[in-house]
């Protein structure tokens, strides 16, 4: 009868150091999880990051492989066909199939090929402030001191300059302004968001744990900063840079509708919009259909920027 009961006791211990190792192996798995890997689990599960990425994901195939999907010449205009006719609707795909502006260019073309524009500028001004502002954050928020007050003094400086109003006196000393003019005139007025960003970010790291750990056993600044701080303080920045490209499209188009942005012969959905003010009586889809592809790639991007943000923010989960 005792041989029975060590033997039950025996089996009884075996079955709870089993458990207890796999609810300790579970643990471990799900600390090793990090912010990013939770931050994708969640983006995949969400709605708005699927639609908006599938739209992001063709404007940019529009915009890199135009001729895909139009064969018609977004700049040759035929006076022949009279902007004040209806666009023929039924004929998909086709230069008229939306129409065509005053000077008898095909709104459908323009718009395939007024995406290369928008996307460009989008992106690259996105690319340009965020490593602009995303290295000067950095370096004021881990020095300190009177680097920090230099940078942030700068910083304000640039930030208290009216953001479209700085990009039109830019713009103003340009006699040519091509798609690059455009970037470099967003760019050097819009890196001070990002600037503050990633000043917070880095200040509320540079006093974690690992830091410092770092620092005791001899670590580099610049090691430190790329290896430690720059990985960990990167999440608000994605967030904010995702948000204000498609901001950066929407100045784009605000400048070019105001006449100081992109100019013909470049094709860009701000001109369009421009061109199609002149007709809003008689023949609204060339106003129309611009505005339209305008605000739904903008509001992809904000989309993307917001799922992105639910996703890197824990307290929103």
């Amino acid at each position: 009868m005792p041989d029975v009961t060590k033997t039950a006791t025996a089996a009884a211990t075996e079955d709870a150091v089993a458990t207890s190792s796999v609810d300790v192996s579970d643990i471990k798995a799900e600390k090793a999880r990090s912010l990013w890997g939770d931050a994708w689990s969640d983006l995949r599960r969400n709605p708005y990051f699927i639609v908006s990425s599938v739209l992001i994901f063709f404007l940019l195939l529009i915009a890199a492989f135009p001729s895909l999907f139009t064969s018609a010449s977004p700049t040759t205009g035929d006076l022949v066909r009279h902007y004040v006719g209806k666009p023929e609707l039924g004929d998909v795909g086709s230069a008229g199939w939306l129409g065509y502006d005053i000077q008898g260019r095909s709104v459908y073309a323009r718009l395939i090929y007024g995406t290369r524009a928008s996307i460009i500028v989008g992106i690259c001004v996105t690319l340009i402030v965020t490593v602009v502002g995303g290295i000067t954050g950095m370096i004021a928020g881990y020095f300190g001191g009177w680097i920090d007050a230099l940078m942030s003094r700068i910083t304000d400086i640039f930030f208290g300059i009216p953001f479209l109003l700085g990009a039109m006196v830019v713009l103003q000393a340009f006699v040519e302004r091509t798609v690059w003019v455009v970037v470099f005139a967003l760019a050097f007025l819009g890196w001070t968001q990002m600037a503050r960003v990633m000043r917070g970010a880095v200040i509320t790291v540079k006093h974690a744990d690992y830091v410092h750990a770092a620092k005791a056993l001899g670590a580099g600044t610049s090691r430190i900063l790329i290896r430690h701080i720059l990985p960990n303080a990167m999440a608000p920045v994605i967030v904010v840079a995702t948000i204000a490209l498609g901001g950066y499209i929407s100045a784009e188009a605000t400048l070019s509708y105001l006449g100081l942005g992109l100019a013909s012969p470049t094709v860009s959905w701000g001109v369009d919009i421009s061109a199609g003010v002149q007709a809003i009586r008689t023949s609204q889809h060339i106003l129309l259909y611009p505005s339209i592809m305008l605000s739904l790639t903008v509001l992809a991007f904000i989309m993307l920027g917001e799922a992105v943000r639910n996703a890197l923010d824990p307290k929103l989960r």
